[in-house]
């Protein structure tokens, strides 16, 4: 598990990745040069809290698209999973599968948590704002659900227009 300190830092180069992709694709982080990007990390598919989190990236979707940021969900679920959960929710973006955990562990977001006083590890919900060039500009860390698209959006907006 990596710690704060091998974690992205603001301001400089995020890490670059290759995952698989729904629709059979995959995608990379420097594949995706020139444009920004978001990427919300969130702990498995169709659970309530990761629902409403993508339910509020859909919803604002378009208005990502306007301010030239592209958005991706990521968790450790399998794409046959993804590809149902974003059919069920009309997800208009990718979905990665990161199976291994090794994206979740570049970004530091593969965690002890604890439930009922039970600890296990899991992603932590995290979003990266990543501009054009590939460097980290934003991050949201043990992201609550409720207004969170909508504050990564006004974060994205702001870098478009810097």
């Amino acid at each position: 598990m990596k710690n704060a300190a091998t974690t992205p830092a603001l301001g400089r180069a995020a890490p670059d990745f290759t995952l698989p992709a729904t629709g059979g694709d995959s995608w990379s982080l420097k594949g995706a040069r020139g444009k920004n990007v978001v990427l919300y990390f969130y702990p498995r598919d169709n659970t309530p809290g990761c629902t409403r989190e993508g339910e509020g990236f859909r919803d604002l979707h378009p208005s990502f698209a306007q301010a030239k940021t592209q958005v991706l969900g990521i968790s450790p679920d399998s794409i046959a999973s993804h590809e149902k959960f974003r059919a069920r929710m009309g997800l208009p973006f990718a979905l990665l599968s990161d199976e291994e955990k090794r994206v979740c562990e570049l970004f530091g977001v593969w965690r002890e948590k604890s439930l009922y006083g039970r600890k296990f590890m899991g992603v932590e919900r995290s979003t990266f704002l990543i501009d054009a060039q590939g460097k980290l500009r934003g991050e949201w860390r043990k992201v609550k659900v409720d207004g969170h698209a909508a504050a990564v959006l006004q974060a994205a907006r702001e870098l478009q227009r810097a």
